[in-house]
C-alpha cells in the first residue's frame, strides 16, 4: 500500500496532519520531503526561472507578445 500524508514535525515524531486509516503499531516506511509553509513569492518564483531576454520588456510588453505596438489610450 502506498499513501502520501502530510505531516507536521514537532522535534520528537511526525504528527499526520489529517488522520490516518491504519492500524496502530504499523510498520511504514517513511520518505521525507520537506516544503515551505510559505508558499514563494511571484517574484521570487519568476526570478529563479532565470529568463533571457530584452532590457526593455516591460516598456514593450505588447510588442514582444503580440507583435505589435500597444495602441494608445491618451
Amino acid at each position: 500500500m502506498t499513501l502520501t500524508i502530510e505531516a507536521v514535525y514537532d522535534g520528537k515524531a511526525f504528527l499526520p496532519v489529517t488522520p490516518l486509516s491504519m492500524k496502530p503499531d504499523t510498520r511504514v516506511r517513511i520518505s521525507v520531503t520537506s516544503h515551505s509553509t510559505k508558499p514563494e513569492s511571484f517574484l521570487d518564483t519568476a526570478r529563479s526561472l532565470q529568463l533571457d531576454g530584452p532590457p526593455d520588456w516591460s516598456e514593450k510588453l505588447d510588442e514582444y507578445l503580440y507583435g505589435g505596438k500597444k495602441p494608445d489610450n491618451d
